[in-house]
């Protein structure tokens, strides 16, 4: 069961409930910045976490300005598509709110509350447009830190990202040239356990690190382990699959 901090009492708590019902997710943002995205980017992952495990979700996005320019980013993003009105989910059977926000930003009313940490970058504000020309490797830059830590980024830290992501696109493609063999329980369990731990994505990376290197895993079993995650992580890393020669 996925389980997360909820800020309002420093206590873990399960994002989904009891009964399966719907769980909604809020994301609110402040303004068109770094740390919104992040807000935007978690709330995505707790929803791509939740439909994993079976919950059904509705999302939406509350912001006061720059509605229309966060959702064209959280689309460069691969973040999927926020509802347009919390009504619209009126009968549909509502049994949980899950509120995400920057640190610091005025906590709505009732719901569990996910806040996230600020994105800084040296010397102020970054041009987004500068971030969003490489989506993936901000994307995954992001979810390299845990989200109660300040992310840290400047250039070198974009392309270290840009330069795994290549690394691992290359080898997703080279393992998928191998008969294809079921994700080993054990890397299954340490996943499941990573993610629905307060949504811890380092973990979940390093696990696909581990898998990489282990010398005993098949390169076919390698290869669905990296696809199965992808489902959260979407970091498109079947992307280069045919592409060698």
């Amino acid at each position: 069961m996925l389980r997360i901090l909820d800020a309002r009492t420093g206590e873990p708590v399960a994002a989904a409930p009891a009964r399966r019902g719907l769980t909604r997710i809020e994301a609110h943002a402040s303004g068109l910045d770094p740390t919104a995205l992040r807000v935007l980017l978690t709330a995505d992952l707790l929803v791509r976490a939740l439909e994993i495990g079976g919950t059904p979700v509705w999302a939406t996005l509350s912001a006061p300005r720059d509605q229309a320019e966060l959702r064209s980013a959280a689309t460069t993003l691969a973040i999927r598509p926020f509802e347009d009105g919390r009504d619209l989910a009126t009968g549909l059977g509502e049994a949980q709110a899950v509120h995400v926000l920057a640190e610091g930003d005025r906590a709505p009313g009732a719901g569990t509350l996910l806040t996230v940490a600020p994105v800084l970058w040296p010397g102020g504000r970054p041009p987004l447009a500068a971030l969003l020309s490489s989506p993936t490797a901000l994307r995954l830059a992001l979810l390299s830190v845990p989200r109660s830590e300040p992310v840290r980024l400047d250039a070198g830290v974009l392309d270290e990202a840009g330069r795994r992501l290549a690394h691992w696109r290359r080898a997703v493609a080279g393992w998928a040239r191998h008969p294809s063999r079921p994700v080993p329980d054990h890397v299954r369990a340490r996943l499941r356990a990573a993610w629905e731990d307060d949504l811890d994505l380092p973990a979940v990376l390093r696990v696909l690190r581990d898998v990489e290197s282990a010398p005993d895993l098949p390169d076919g079993a390698r290869f669905e382990t990296c696809a199965h995650a992808d489902r959260l992580l979407a970091l498109d890393l079947t992307r280069d699959i045919g592409s060698l020669s």
